[in-house]
């Protein structure tokens, strides 16, 4: 979804290959959700470093500042982002159609709040899907629909976004406004409070479905045809279903990115 300087054919996200790394991931969702639609005809490589920072809407949540390992990959048919892939379809004029594939890292161990002692753990899911994202010459309209194929919380996820770079010298500019809506099994798992998870202060709570509202901006700078380094700031206003859980203590959700990227 999103177009990074000429100079550069791929975006910056998260080691998916290696498995272990993927625990580091602390970088919001959204941002990972933006992937590059230029149809590349020779396979690209590009490695990196960044730094990712997010508040967590959990009630005293063990915040933690992480390095991410960055690597890129991408030809004619295939995309690499990170813990995202994507299948290339023929486009339809403006309009560039996906299959993807993305891991996802909500959810939470007992051991991160103590408002979380004695609710079962809630793992990250692997979401599968489509994106389509149509090239307005103005703006960038996308839309993500996913589903949860790891079955923990058997939820789906809508995403519709707007974004529009501009380029001024050696700087490109990415503005971005975008709406997730959660379906109430996704809210419920992740938000939700089971009957015998209750206790005194944490009332049983069941999810209902919910729309965020994101609004972002990313700056890059272009120091050398193959170097680039990038700050990715946004801030997710959550929905009431999510606002209300007894688990949550934040109306949104800040989020902080920033890293080098030299592509081979």
């Amino acid at each position: 979804m999103t177009h990074l300087p000429d100079t550069l054919s791929c975006a910056p996200r998260r080691l998916a290959a290696v498995a272990a790394l993927l625990t580091l991931a602390a970088a919001p969702a959204s941002l990972w959700a933006q992937q590059p639609q230029q149809q590349t005809q020779e396979p690209a490589w590009g490695l990196g470093l960044a730094v990712s920072a997010d508040r967590k809407p959990y009630r005293s949540f063990d915040h933690k500042v992480q390095p991410l390992p960055l690597v890129t990959y991408e030809n004619r048919w295939i995309s690499i982002m990170g813990p995202g892939v994507d299948f290339k379809l023929p486009s339809a004029g403006p309009l560039d159609l996906r299959l993807r594939s993305r891991f996802g890292f909500e959810g939470y161990e007992a051991k991160d709040s103590p408002h979380l002692a004695g609710m079962a753990e809630r793992k990250g899911s692997l979401w599968l899907g489509a994106a389509a994202t149509w090239h307005t010459g103005v703006v960038d309209l996308s839309a993500e629909l996913l589903a949860d194929a790891s079955g923990h919380s058997k939820g789906h996820q809508l995403t519709l976004q707007a974004e529009r770079r501009f380029q001024a010298g050696a700087f490109d500019i990415t503005p971005r406004l975008a709406l997730l809506r959660q379906d109430s099994r996704a809210v419920d798992y992740y938000y939700g409070v089971e009957k015998h998870e209750a206790r005194p202060g944490r009332p049983a709570y069941a999810g209902s479905a919910a729309v965020n509202l994101q609004a972002g901006v990313r700056v890059g700078y272009t120091l050398a045809p193959r170097q680039w380094m990038f700050v990715d700031v946004s801030s997710t206003r959550l929905g009431s279903a999510i606002k209300n859980s007894p688990l949550v203590e934040r109306s949104s959700q800040p989020a902080v990115t920033a890293g080098f990227l030299y592509r081979f």
